[in-house]
């Protein structure tokens, strides 16, 4: 198509730069409005949108428009409207700035046709992002930032480097369906599930995003990870590696959730457990399967968003964030213990809920397949997300026993923000066909069967049944759980720190053997050159005049020979 278009996505990235200047109602409105125009602007792209550029020898495609592109668009604007809703009041203006131009770039992601398009808003995300995190305004908050922007660059970097050699290789940018058979297609891969959170790297997201201010994390939950799998899911749907990453990222999660103490950890370390989901789903590659993981991201935006808003709520009015020093909040915060429940059932697919609809399009396509291993794995995993997820958090936040904390419902903005996140989790839950009208491929499943329904029943009374039994195993004490970011925090810095030393000492080594060469050089320059020296001393004329002459007499043969 020739005529005049813009990525939707510019939309929110360019309007806020409106957000410093405006304040009070007009910055509500601007938050409200901004994303609402970016979705309008999703939806008016005709599906077959499609705007080409000559660049070198190259064609790119900034805006194309396809069915899982649309998908992911439009939850990602419906996040930035209710995460500004959440936001506005409380959060900095460098905050909300900074999220806006992330959401925006995410959605740039996904009309992007071509590599370096993709790589573009690949990069801007990840420092809209790094921004949001060092908005918190903590030492802690700053330096978990660094070590996030340093993972994304690192990635930033791979997947560069795989878009030069894929580029070289195939003489294309086209971002499409891609093997991971050459050099060039492993980096990009790599560069991709690095911002999924794919082991060893997966760490980062437990780091960072708990440090983030409580709307910072809902912001950050939303948009690199989920981007990630729209990417892993238009460029290496398939691909059989995927398969075993995405089930150590789900048991990976599980493990270190229910190992920690803190709240927003708990649910930072469930982020690397859905997607894993996601991410295993993909390598299924079935049209099944991508629908399940396409679905699954939707749903996951919205019931994640909606339980670190609960979160951040208890946050924000109590100062807390440590299971151990929370409990009995459901007394004086009922509306933020509602809000918790309903998106910890909907993270643990509980019947008539949007994770009900959607992830079991993820475990019927892995058993149409054939693979038995995989379908019991993800049928154990769902039994474990119940347990930290759907049950840990809201018991040890809400219910456990009493801290003595009596704090109210926090604001009526982040109110009415959990509200319509609730009620979209239960909304597909109950329509279902709404959402899977949108998917990229046809569908024809019903997931309220009845041996489905029995099946997930018997999966969470069993769960509930387990966490009650070993609650006491289940209660968390002050303890810190090494993960692989201890390699890069305090290994590497010893390695460095031990490297620093012995360098310092063999410079200082090689100062002083210097010091003593240019002492020794002075030395004979002064014995030659000084008061003393020879040829610092009084000539007779008669001898300067004679070899003078005997200089010009050489200089004359040397002429003439």
């Amino acid at each position: 198509m020739s005529e005049f278009m813009i990525s939707p996505g510019l939309i929110l990235v360019l309007g806020a730069m409106l957000i410093p200047v405006l304040n009070g109602g007009l910055r509500a409105l601007l938050l409200m409005s901004l994303p609402a125009l970016t979705l309008v602007a999703v939806w008016m792209l005709p599906a077959d949108a499609s705007l080409q550029v000559a660049f070198l020898d190259y064609t790119l495609e900034p805006i194309r428009s396809s069915v899982e592109g649309r998908l992911f668009a439009t939850v990602f604007s419906i996040m930035a409207f209710v995460g500004g809703l959440y936001a506005y009041r409380q959060a900095s203006t460098a905050e909300l700035t900074a999220a806006f131009i992330y959401a925006g770039s995410a959605i740039g992601v996904t009309f992007a046709g071509d590599l370096l398009t993709l790589f573009i808003f690949w990069e801007i995300m990840a420092l809209g992002s790094t921004v949001v995190i060092w908005s918190a305004g903590t030492p802690s908050a700053y330096r978990a930032g660094m070590r996030y922007l340093i993972v994304h660059l690192l990635g930033g970097v791979i997947l560069m480097t795989g878009i030069v050699a894929y580029a070289l290789d195939t003489g294309s940018l086209e971002f499409t369906s891609m093997q991971a058979d050459s050099l060039g297609t492993w980096l990009i891969l790599t560069g991709f599930l690095v911002n999924a959170g794919a082991p060893p790297l997966s760490a980062w997201i437990a780091d960072a995003y708990p440090e983030a201010s409580p709307s910072g994390m809902v912001f950050l939950s939303a948009f690199t990870t989920k981007t990630a799998v729209f990417a892993l899911l238009v460029g290496f749907p398939g691909a059989d590696i995927l398969i075993p990453i995405g089930l150590y990222m789900v048991f990976y999660g599980i493990i270190y959730a229910l190992l920690e103490n803190d709240m927003r950890r708990i649910l930072a370390y469930s982020i690397v457990n859905q997607v894993g989901f996601m991410v295993a789903a993909i390598g299924i590659g079935t049209e099944m399967a991508l629908n399940g993981a396409a679905a699954h991201a939707f749903a996951h935006i919205i019931y994640k968003g909606l339980l670190l808003m609960s979160a951040g709520s208890v946050l924000l009015m109590t100062g807390k964030r440590k299971c151990t020093d929370l409990g009995g909040l459901f007394q004086s915060m009922p509306v933020t213990a509602i809000n918790g429940i309903v998106g910890a059932l909907a993270i643990s697919a509980f019947p008539f809920t949007s994770g009900f609809v959607t992830k079991s399009l993820e475990t019927s396509a892995a058993a149409n397949e054939g693979m038995l291993i995989v379908w019991l794995l993800l049928l154990a995993a769902s039994a474990g997300v119940f347990l930290h997820a759907g049950i840990k958090f809201p018991w040890f936040v809400f219910f456990q026993k009493d801290s003595g904390l009596r704090p109210p419902d926090p604001p009526a903005n982040l109110r009415y923000a959990m509200w319509i996140f609730s009620f979209l989790c239960i909304a597909i839950g109950l329509l279902p066909n709404t959402l899977y009208a949108i998917l990229p491929y046809p569908v024809d499943y019903q997931p309220y069967t009845p041996d489905h329904l029995v099946t997930q029943f018997q999966v969470l009374l069993f769960a509930g049944f387990a966490f009650f039994v070993m609650l006491k195993l289940m209660r968390r004490t002050l303890t810190i759980s090494l993960d692989f970011d201890w390699f890069y925090r305090k290994f590497f810095k010893e390695i460095g720190g031990e490297f620093t030393l012995q360098s310092s000492v063999a410079r200082e080594a090689r100062e002083q053997q210097a010091v003593a060469l240019l002492n020794q050089l002075i030395d004979r320059l002064y014995r030659h050159h000084g008061p003393q020296g020879i040829l610092a001393r009084a000539w007779p004329t008669g001898s300067m005049v004679l070899w003078v002459a005997v200089l010009l007499g050489l200089s004359l043969v040397l002429y003439y020979l």
